[in-house]
């Protein structure tokens, strides 16, 4: 039995590598994070809208490629190792399967098919509903909201806002909203914005089927979560690759590097670590659409499990690289704080790591 991606699964992976790879180049990646790059930023968006990256999982009914979760990773996976600076995880992943799982009929009908049109896109912050900090939280009432959610993505030109509450009731805000205040938070990763989003008594569309179970809301941090596991892989992939070339022409006391024990060993650990994580990434989106009982489970399983190994990823290729991996000028930085990024949000491996335990009945 074949276990791994499909043949339409890796070509449509390596059309986003590809597309990556000619137009966001580390030159442009460098403008865009220095604030230079807006209308870049825009071209490669839209380029990657025009691959069909918005209507990806959304049913066909709403004019989507109704697309399984596993399409999904690769192409998570692609964007990763591109350090792609656009929306993907929150708008055209979780905001879909939030909908999909967590709106009734006519709200699926309002909004699926704006966002496979690309009329509408989504940011969405679930720490509320994960661990809130002590200064946070959504308050819901008939269809009002008020709070802040922090930490949350895809809010670079979003028009709507995907939001939780403790309780697990999602309900999605208007940016334009004069009662919807978006303020952008400084982070390391500047391949990406993240944001809060502070509600004074603010118009909220509740999703329906969200307030009476906890469901909608699990599949979409499940969803999410596989998705950065998937995003990390791909980044630590590039990291490794990278580290073995610069191995190979950088010489020290007459010889390459790479013939060294002890780079070699470096080496060769990293690729023995993060290659079993691409089973355990494949495993979770299959069991997300296909095994219900262990979904969640894997979910946890593969965002704890990757978060650690492309931690590790991240440090030893920096290392190879001796000081010139702390330099602007290779831009592993890029890779590095992206990775970091990931293993943050959504849950750190400990967090996830106790629902995975309280899953089990430990």
């Amino acid at each position: 039995m074949y276990f791994g991606l499909s043949e339409e699964q890796v070509f449509f992976q390596d059309n986003v590598k590809k597309f990556l790879e000619d137009q966001s180049s580390l030159d442009v990646i460098r403008k865009i994070t220095g604030g230079e790059g807006e209308d870049l930023q825009k071209e490669i968006h839209q380029g990657l809208i025009n691959l069909g990256l918005n209507a990806l999982l959304i049913p066909e009914e709403y004019g989507g490629l109704e697309l399984d979760l596993l399409f999904a990773a690769a192409v998570s996976e692609g964007l990763g190792s591109g350090v792609a600076p656009i929306p993907f995880i929150g708008s055209y992943v979780m905001a879909p399967l939030a909908i999909m799982h967590g709106g009734n009929n006519s709200q699926k009908d309002n909004y699926l098919s704006k966002i496979a049109s690309n009329e509408i896109n989504f940011g969405v912050g679930l720490t509320e509903y994960i661990g809130a900090r002590d200064d946070a939280g959504i308050e819901i009432d008939n269809n009002k909201a008020s709070g802040r959610a922090l930490f949350v993505i895809d809010g670079d030109r979003a028009s709507h806002f995907i939001l939780a509450n403790k309780n697990g009731t999602m309900g999605i805000v208007c940016a334009e909203d004069n009662e919807v205040e978006v303020v952008k938070l400084t982070s390391v990763d500047k391949t990406r914005d993240y944001f809060e989003i502070v509600l004074n008594n603010a118009d909220i569309d509740v999703l329906e089927h969200s307030s009476q179970s906890a469901e909608a809301i699990t599949k979409t941090i499940d969803a999410g979560r596989i998705m950065l596991a998937a995003d990390s892989i791909g980044a630590s992939q590039v990291m490794i690759d990278r580290a073995v070339e610069y191995a190979k022409e950088r010489k020290q006391f007459g010889r390459v590097i790479g013939s060294f024990q002890a780079v070699k060993h470096m080496c060769a650990e990293m690729a023995a670590e993060l290659e079993p994580c691409y089973a355990i990434v494949w495993h979770a989106s299959h069991c997300f659409d296909n095994v219900p009982e262990e979904a969640r489970l894997m979910a946890c399983q593969s965002k704890s499990h990757v978060s650690e190994v492309s931690k590790m990823v991240a440090k030893k290729s920096t290392e190879v690289h001796g000081g010139m991996g702390f330099t602007d000028l290779l831009g592993l930085h890029y890779w590095f704080k992206r990775i970091g990024m990931n293993r943050q949000l959504l849950g750190s491996p400990e967090l996830v790591r106790k629902e995975a335990a309280k899953v089990q009945g430990f």
